[in-house]
């Protein structure tokens, strides 16, 4: 008899659940615990093939330039993945330990049975600790590619504002209603004034991108 006392069910105890409805015999508790044990395994290879998948499609886009905001997606699955890592972790140790001293009751096909399936239970934990890093990582680039978007989308506004300084100095100043304002009764006074603000309109702009260069 297996009893849980989950309020919400594990997927490897539905599947021996289901395996025991279909009509499964287990000789003894040895070989439901390592039926047991197979399909934890099954099921936690199933969940990290299918965010190894999830995880695939993300560095995709992001290598292909296509920069959306996956990391709520990323942070969930990690969330999940690192909940399961912390869960089902100690387990092959306790059972590695067992091992190492079978009690008389573990027959030696059943010990050896129980090594495979512990062997097995472990390369899976680490390729979930492996995706867990690898999530890691792509949440540092995906942080790193959006902070240089807003910085060019900064440096853009930036350089804008820089462009329209000198404009809006010179308008500011002839604008006022007062008097001796200069070159008012010129001939070419505007000219003067156009060729001056273009003047000091490329000097900030060679500034402005002098300064951008180096990074």
């Amino acid at each position: 008899m297996l009893v849980t006392a989950r309020v919400r069910p594990l997927r490897s105890v539905d599947r021996l659940r289901a395996a025991v409805k279909a009509g499964e015999v287990f000789p003894s508790a040895r070989s439901l615990l390592f039926h047991l044990m197979q399909d934890q395994a099954d099921v936690m290879a199933a969940i990290v093939r299918e965010y190894t998948h999830k995880v695939d499609h993300v560095e995709d886009r992001l290598l292909a330039e296509h920069l959306q905001d996956h990391r709520a997606e990323l942070s969930s699955m990690r969330r999940t993945l690192v909940r399961m890592q912390r869960l089902l972790a100690p387990e092959p140790g306790a059972l590695f330990r067992l091992l190492n001293r079978p009690p008389a009751w573990l027959a030696e096909p059943d010990v050896q049975a129980l090594r495979e399936s512990t062997e097995e239970f472990s390369l899976v934990l680490n390729d979930l600790a492996t995706l867990v890093e690898r999530i890691k990582l792509l949440q540092e680039e995906l942080a790193a590619k959006l902070n240089e978007q807003t910085n060019r989308t900064l440096f853009t506004l930036t350089l804008v504002t820089v462009l329209a300084l000198p404009i809006n100095i010179v308008a500011g100043f002839f604008g006022m209603n007062v008097g001796g304002v200069p070159l008012a009764n010129h001939p070419h006074g505007f000219w003067v004034l156009v060729v001056l603000v273009a003047s000091f309109t490329l000097l900030a702009g060679w500034w402005a991108f002098r300064r951008q260069a180096p990074r």
